[in-house]
């Protein structure tokens, strides 16, 4: 029974400490730009996901990285739902971002077609981030 009290100690202890921390990984997808300007701490990892279809041409083009705040953990990553079965279906482009440095950045992407170069974006995501 004296064994379980240390155990119980550390667990509570260990409660406590994740209690105070951020959540490690943020979420954004297309319809929550009204969450910006976003908060983040130091070591959350921010997710981007937006609806994309390369096979019209369209693409996200990273225009801003927030590289005074944010390091990217990879390029972008294009899923297809496998139960949508459609050739030329629409999917997710996601990014994955470290928040490493205190400060302020803005993170911009637009969907346009890369070869048109006088015409205005599709889309655009604009977030201002800011890193404690």
């Amino acid at each position: 029974m004296l064994a379980a009290r240390p155990l119980s100690l550390l667990a509570c202890a260990l409660l406590a400490a994740c209690a105070q921390q951020p959540t490690a990984t943020v979420t954004l997808q297309e319809g929550q730009q009204s969450r910006c300007p976003l908060q983040l701490h130091n070591g959350q990892t921010l997710v981007l996901s937006l609806p994309s279809n390369p096979t019209t041409g369209f693409r996200w083009e990273v225009k801003d990285a927030a590289p005074q705040v944010l390091r990217s953990l990879g390029p972008e990553v294009y899923s297809n739902p496998e139960d949508a079965g459609l050739v030329g279906g629409a999917g997710q482009s996601t990014w994955r971002f470290l928040a490493n440095i205190p400060g302020d950045g803005h993170l911009l992407l637009v969907y346009h077609r890369p070869w048109e170069a006088d015409v205005a974006p599709a889309k655009t995501f604009d977030c201002q981030i800011s890193v404690k």
